[in-house]
């Protein structure tokens, strides 16, 4: 298994950098970052207060069969939340571009390159799969489900995350809601490049304000954190300020280089992993 540092910084990667692809296999075009600093910006410091994977969907991968002849897939892969690092997201597109003059003997060949190199890089084991050409007619499309918060028609004067906006009603009885908006964006951590997503708010406990938890979703509008990072701080914001019993969240974000990345974290004791089927914006 490849040795990844695992001090690298943000900064420090090929993010908004001139770069020159390379065409055959490197797997030390892979870039990890630590997780456990944005984690302490958050108040997280030891034990997870969440399980969770982050599901990442690569749309351009491509290599050489033995007799020259190019094949195409879409890769899947899925890390878990408690690895010890990220993997920056153009590192990960220049190291699948870096299989498209490799010759591998099939697609199994791939697949264990890929779950090698990237559990090295996560610094935990990955799961990897591989849609091929004649399984494309069965991807599916979706919308998250849940109520819409979009529909609220409010007033906007922040664009920056503020967890005080959020509050719950904790004099009334308990419920269990799901509630989804397609108005979450983002910035690019290094490059201040736009991220667009949808998320989903699954919880039981006191009824969260709607109009509140819209205002605060939307106040990600100016803020720079990867994907991982913003559904962290979502998740941890909520628990402080709102207290459910259960809580999970899930955001799909729209692809950039061919990749999209969809983290999910949550304290549900039977918590399953989100279905992947991707969204109209996907």
């Amino acid at each position: 298994m490849n040795e990844f540092t695992s001090t690298n910084l943000p900064e420090q990667s090929l993010l908004g950098k001139t770069t020159s692809y390379k065409a055959e296999y490197d797997a030390t075009l892979l870039f990890p970052i630590p997780r456990a600093g944005k984690r302490e910006e958050i108040g997280i410091s030891n034990t997870l207060p969440f399980f969770g994977v982050d599901i990442w969907n690569a749309y351009e991968v491509s290599w050489l069969n033995l007799r020259g002849k190019p094949q195409v897939a879409i890769a899947t892969v899925t890390a878990p939340a408690d690895s010890p690092n990220i993997v920056e997201s153009k590192s990960f597109k220049l190291y699948l571009n870096s299989f498209n003059q490799t010759r591998l003997a099939g697609p199994e060949a791939l697949i264990s390159l890929l779950q090698t190199d990237l559990s090295a890089g996560f610094g935990a084991p990955v799961y990897v799969s591989l849609t091929m050409q004649d399984q494309f007619t069965q991807l599916r499309m979706q919308e998250l489900d849940g109520v819409l918060l979009d529909r609220l028609d409010i007033d906007v004067e922040s664009y920056t995350p503020d967890p005080a906006l959020l509050h719950a009603d904790h004099e009334a009885a308990p419920v269990e809601e799901t509630l989804v908006s397609h108005l979450l964006k983002s910035n690019c951590l290094v490059t201040g490049q736009p991220d667009w997503g949808s998320v989903q708010i699954r919880y039981v406990g006191a009824a969260i304000d709607q109009e509140a938890l819209l205002r605060y979703l939307i106040g990600f509008r100016n803020h720079n954190e990867f994907h991982e990072q913003c559904v962290e701080r979502i998740f941890v914001d909520i628990m402080q300020q709102c207290k459910p019993q259960k809580l999970s969240v899930y955001a799909r974000y729209t692809r950039r280089g061919g990749l999209d990345i969809n983290p999910w974290r949550s304290n549900f004791s039977t918590g399953q992993k989100p279905d992947n089927a991707r969204n109209a914006r996907q």
